[in-house]
């Protein structure tokens, strides 16, 4: 049975699972789901139509699910959703948007951290165990791919794509897609600085598959000539490690536009 706090605000149409709590002013609004074991601490406001999974926790002053920040939204446009997974942790502060389209979504997946202070605009897209420290802002129609740890006040441009298990140091502005398993640091532009190991272990890969990032690494950032053609190069070889595929795809994808961000090549399709 789900407990809640007696000054609570919550909308008669909100479904709750299984020992919800939501704690002292806490606002639900219409339409929203939540799954069984999730808990509001104080002060949590919960927008309406958000589908929350299990097992999650949201701290003080959190706000999941306002509407977007965009000029153009009148009080009567039809916005998309904002579909969270489980086992999440929300800190203090924490804002998180919807789609800025009707039919869109923006998605949380499972196990990640979200520290005081981030923000998650509208249209992103998050994988699963994912770490993103205090007041890291990420701009609308970004992806994070599974494992990416971003640290104190990294920021992040629309559409970009940060690859899984990826390292973005404090105060970076990533304007830039971020190839998998690599250190970003500095901003306009940013800088791959060398192989994220610890992401690498986090992300379980045995000494071997460390080893062939590493190997790809040197040959794509250190052994001179353009990264584009050495990363094409590299694609056309026989046997290449999956992990390594997976870094040269994403340099190749993120060429595709001027500005080193693949997702904008679809923005208008």
């Amino acid at each position: 049975m789900a407990e809640i706090h007696p000054s609570a605000v919550v909308d008669r149409t909100v479904r709750l699972g299984e020992d919800v709590r939501a704690g002292p002013n806490c606002v639900i609004c219409g339409g929203v789901e939540i799954g069984a074991g999730t808990r509001l601490d104080a002060n949590v406001f919960i927008g309406e139509g958000v589908k929350i999974g299990s097992n999650n926790r949201f701290f003080p002053h959190s706000a999941i699910g306002s509407i977007p920040q965009i000029l153009a939204l009148g009080p009567d446009t039809r916005i998309g959703e904002l579909v969270i997974g489980d086992g999440n942790v929300f800190r203090e502060q924490v804002t998180i948007h919807p789609s800025m389209s009707e039919g869109g979504k923006t998605v949380i997946g499972n196990d990640n951290f979200l520290m005081i202070g981030a923000h998650i605009g509208h249209d992103c897209i998050l994988a699963d165990r994912i770490v993103i420290s205090n007041y890291v802002q990420i701009g609308g129609h970004c992806r994070i791919e599974t494992g990416v740890w971003l640290s104190g006040l990294a920021g992040a441009h629309q559409f970009v794509t940060i690859g899984k298990w990826s390292y973005v140091a404090g105060l970076a502005g990533v304007t830039k897609d971020v190839p998998p398993f690599l250190t970003v640091s500095g901003h306009y532009p940013p800088r791959v600085r060398g192989v994220n190991k610890r992401g690498m272990q986090r992300a379980g890969l045995t000494a071997e598959q460390q080893a062939r990032i590493i190997d790809a690494y040197k040959r794509l950032y250190r052994q001179g000539g353009a990264l584009l053609a050495n990363a094409r190069s590299m694609a056309q070889e026989d046997g290449l490690d999956e992990n390594v595929r997976a870094i040269v795809e994403a340099i190749d994808r993120s060429s595709q536009h001027r500005f080193g961000r693949y997702l904008e090549t679809l923005r208008h399709g």
